[in-house]
């Protein structure tokens, strides 16, 4: 049987009936029929056909709810013929249509040419259905969805498609705006701005992601309300597609339909800065003409950065324009947010979500998600939570209907998402974490040789804040750590890294001695507006607001400018920075470490003695502020390292070059001569392990590299590594 051209539904259609394909399987039934689309329509809310359904039941006075009770019974009972095509469905299997669904898609396809459109949406076979020759149009047309009513709204329909604006206000009367929190406070400043007898104009300034067209949105919910500003009738926003067709022409058909309202303009930077920093430069001038006048008032949103450098250019917007910050919301606001979205999620994700999951998903996303402000970063943590407990049920039973299964989503849903979405290991401390925590200090000191003070005082702070116990605004621990070189300083912070999540890279490393002159701070937290290098951001800001939970170390922090200083002191007091775009990087799930040489001269001997401990402390206190070294939760002093501690350290390097071979399918095996040897090269112990790497790379790898290439030994083979007294010997075992 051929198949129905895919060309003929649009999207909306297609998923439509794909939506429909599993009541058809649920129903037992063979052919896709008109009631069981019918039945999708009056169940769903994303289709247009839908939301005509939900218009005319209450032009026509009929109970929805009822409606769609009796659609369920015929679309159950309802038999249909097979026709002649097939839906191919969007996984690729073929669903049979009946003889009436395809007499309903001809007909749509006729009422969708007669409206000049191409297509055949939901809309114009809900048309159909009210026919003659389709089963349902006798049920339709007894409850008042006859032809010319769906003529009616058709051609409505029709017009609004093709309008360039839409009215927030005139949709919201019409029941079809979701509801949406209220932000009381902003909607009091809105609305009083909005009195004034002057100049009305208003730039709402925030963030992507504060919500500043939901407050749009709640003034237009307002209005069809009653009580919005006085005056005003109308909330006209633009439509996108029509701006990026036309931007002028839209511009001013939007202006036009605003008359005697509001015109709600997201993103308004995009008009302006001329033809090298706008978007839309030609639409500029007519844009800047309407703050000029009064009648339409509009209402844009932008973030300050982009105000700073682009809008405040224009003595049209900054005379006549009121600027109203939109803060991001709390987390408790937050969680108000997402319980008017929770019914929504429910129904789109056909399962249930329990209310204490909306004050988790705020918290949550105001701890870990710090890139995006709240409450968008909070809802998007809710939509891949729930994705994520739908995608589950689907693995079970790809065939299973998902809408009132029974599936719920709760608190460790979101916690696994969490850790899905950034890596961060946010599920409750279970057996086997507690466990791990509890032998850190061992798991450390398996990589760490010699250096037992530093591991203990690490191991304590991070402990202490896994289980909660530490000021939530600061990091969880700020440490200076002293030493000669070559004694394990960044070795530690990488170590306490691949500890805490699995990998050096969480490691973020500055070198402090690229940091000398002053304006490098603006390479640590962005350039402010106006200088070059403000788009681009700053190095420390943008990685901490991408990755919060993370180590960073600044090596050599001795050698940084004393501006530098001052922006880690403000991260180890205030546990945040601000970029200068406005941006806020949070520090509390992130470990600051700093290294430096200071006193080093003192630290000859692997033990330190109280004499020696002094006078290290005193160098530190003549270069660092004692306001800076205050902040501080542990000044770390790291010894020099034993002939012994070389030999341990020897060791586990030479297990990583076995771990090299092991790839090959080789084995390696070193003799204490052979080590003896080998540290006997070190001409510098006072650099500490360092030079070990280089030794090894230069008499043990490249040499092997040699042997292996003229022996080409087989899968399986020991190598094995002696000394003599002319240098390292290598034999096949």
């Amino acid at each position: 049987m051929p198949n129905l051209n895919p060309d003929i539904p649009t999207a909306e259609l297609t998923a439509a009936l794909d939506e429909t394909m599993q009541a058809m399987q649920a129903f037992g039934q063979t052919v896709l029929t008109p009631e069981l689309l019918l039945l999708t329509f009056a169940r769903a809310e994303p289709y247009n056909a839908s939301r005509l359904l939900r218009l005319l039941s209450r032009e026509r006075g009929f109970d929805l709810a009822e409606f769609t009770r009796t659609v369920e019974q015929m679309a159950k009972l309802r038999k249909g013929r097979d026709g002649q095509l097939n839906f191919m469905s969007t996984s690729g299997r073929p669903i049979p249509l009946s003889d009436e669904m395809l007499v309903a898609l001809d007909e749509g396809r006729g009422i969708a040419q007669a409206l000049d459109e191409v297509q055949v949406g939901t809309h114009h076979v809900l048309g159909a259905m009210s026919e003659r020759g389709v089963s349902v149009s006798a049920f339709l047309q007894r409850h008042g969805v006859t032809p010319a009513a769906m003529t009616d709204q058709l051609m409505a329909e029709a017009q609004i498609q093709r309008n360039t604006a839409n009215d927030l206000a005139a949709q919201a009367q019409a029941g079809e705006m979701r509801p949406l929190h209220y932000r009381q406070d902003l909607l009091r400043d809105l609305s009083t701005l909005l009195a004034l007898a002057g100049s009305r104009h208003i730039l709402l300034i925030g963030q992507p992601g504060v919500g500043r067209r939901s407050l749009a949105r709640s003034l237009a919910l307002l209005m069809a309300e009653g009580k919005g500003p006085a005056g005003l009738k109308s909330l006209v926003e633009i439509n996108e597609g029509a701006l990026l067709t036309d931007p002028v022409k839209a511009l001013q058909a939007g202006l036009r339909q605003a008359t005697g309202g509001i015109l709600f303009v997201p993103n308004i930077e995009r008009f302006f800065g001329g033809v090298l920093d706008a978007i839309f430069p030609k639409a500029e001038r007519p844009l800047q003409k309407a703050f000029l006048e009064s009648d339409p008032v509009i209402i844009g949103s932008t973030t300050q950065a982009a105000f700073d450098k682009l809008i405040a250019k224009s003595p049209a917007v900054v005379e006549n324009a009121n600027l109203l910050p939109v803060p991001e919301p709390g987390v408790e606001e937050t969680a108000a947010i997402l319980a008017v979205h929770r019914p929504h999620l429910e129904a789109e994700y056909g399962l249930s979500i329990k209310a204490s999951s909306t004050i988790t998903a705020a918290n949550l996303a105001k701890r870990y998600l710090t890139e995006t402000p709240l409450p968008a970063s909070a809802l998007q943590l809710l939509h891949r939570s729930a994705a994520l407990v739908r995608a589950g049920k689907q693995a079970q039973n790809p065939f299973r209907p998902q809408v009132g299964d029974g599936a719920t989503l709760d608190d460790e849903d979101i916690a696994l998402a969490l850790s899905l979405l950034t890596g961060i290991p946010v599920t409750r401390l279970g057996v086997d974490e507690r466990a791990k925590y509890a032998r850190m200090v061992e798991a450390i000191r398996e990589r760490i040789i010699g250096q037992d003070e530093a591991v203990l005082a690490i191991s304590r702070a991070v402990k202490t804040a896994r289980v909660g116990l530490k000021d939530p605004k600061r990091p969880i621990g700020s440490f200076l750590f002293l030493g000669p070189t070559g004694v394990g300083k960044t070795e530690l912070s990488k170590a306490l890294a691949e500890f805490m999540f699995g990998s050096e890279e969480a490691l973020f490393e500055l070198d402090m001695s690229e940091y000398q002159q002053e304006h490098a701070v603006a390479r640590l937290i962005g350039a402010p507006p106006g200088y070059v290098g403000y788009e681009g951001g700053g190095q420390l800001t943008d990685h901490v607001r991408s990755k919060p939970y993370t180590i960073v170390l600044f090596d050599e922090v001795e050698k940084a400018h004393p501006r530098v200083l001052d922006v880690l002191l403000q991260v180890m007091e205030e546990g945040r920075l601000t970029d200068g775009q406005g941006r806020t990087a949070y520090f509390n799930e992130a470990v600051v470490i700093m290294t430096s040489n200071l006193g080093s001269e003192h630290l000859t001997e692997p033990l330190v003695s109280e004499h020696h401990r002094e006078l290290v402390m005193a160098s530190v206190q003549r270069f660092f502020r004692p306001e800076f070294l205050n902040r501080l939760d542990d000044i770390v002093i790291f010894s020099a390292l034993s002939p012994e501690n070389l030999r341990q350290i020897l060791g586990l390097m030479l297990k990583k070059e076995q771990k090299l071979l092991q790839g090959r399918g080789l084995g390696l095996e070193v003799s204490d001569a052979a080590q003896t040897w080998l540290l006997a090269q070190n001409d510098h112990p006072e650099w500490g392990a360092r030079p070990l790497r280089r030794i090894i790379q230069r008499n043990l790898r490249e040499p092997l590299a040699d042997y292996l290439l003229a022996h080409d030994p087989a899968a399986g083979t020991v190598v094995r590594v002696d000394a003599n007294a002319e240098g390292l010997v290598f034999d096949i075992g």
